[in-house]
């Protein structure tokens, strides 16, 4: 068989994201990206370098997508409003792409982890949080906070850990994100 018309790289990231999101980031390997784009394993290779390059392409894509989306959140928003913005959009972005998510939480090597959206994601929580004037190191501890809280509360969501009790998870949700709120308001005290 041999390479679909239009088969690029940036084609060939999609769909790798696009499965990630359907079967989970684990399950998508090049004989199964292969199939969903009805070529050869071999004709990826002239796009991707192999499984780690593609895992690295979509870990890329993922954080590029996530920053763009945080950024349009954040736009006019400042203090409690910016963190709550900032919040629901990887919570949002966890449950309508969930395989991208997981990609954005991997590991990339320092010199893709540099070249990656990943800086300017964690410059718009910077950005969010510049409001509770905290300065440093206070405010890479606040930034740490808030991912853990973020990223926690968005994991045992997915796991299904909310499902089967009251009251409902959007609630408990709104709670937090005050109470995230409420600690870096107080930050300074402490």
């Amino acid at each position: 068989m041999t390479i679909r018309k239009g088969l690029t790289a940036e084609r060939v990231v999609t769909a790798a994201a696009e499965l990630a999101d359907e079967v989970g980031l684990e399950q998508v390997g090049l004989s199964t990206l292969a199939r969903r784009l009805d070529v050869k394993p071999a004709s990826l290779y002239s796009h991707v370098a192999g499984a780690e390059d593609l895992r690295t392409r979509v870990t890329l894509l993922a954080l590029a997508d996530l920053a763009d989306r945080a950024a349009d959140a954040l736009a006019g928003h400042s203090g409690p409003d910016a963190l709550r913005a900032l919040a629901d959009v990887h919570r949002e972005y966890a449950a309508t792409h969930p395989g991208r998510y997981d990609a954005a939480r991997g590991r990339l090597d320092a010199a893709s982890a540099a070249a990656s959206a990943g800086p300017r994601l964690a410059s718009l929580l910077r950005a969010a949080l510049a409001g509770y004037r905290l300065g440093e190191p206070e405010e890479t501890h606040a930034v740490r906070l808030v991912g853990s809280v973020v990223h926690g509360f968005v994991s045992l969501e997915r796991a299904g850990g909310f499902d089967h009790s009251a009251p409902a998870a959007q609630e408990s949700w709104e709670r937090i994100v005050d109470s995230l709120d409420a600690t870096l308001a107080g930050w300074g005290a402490s």
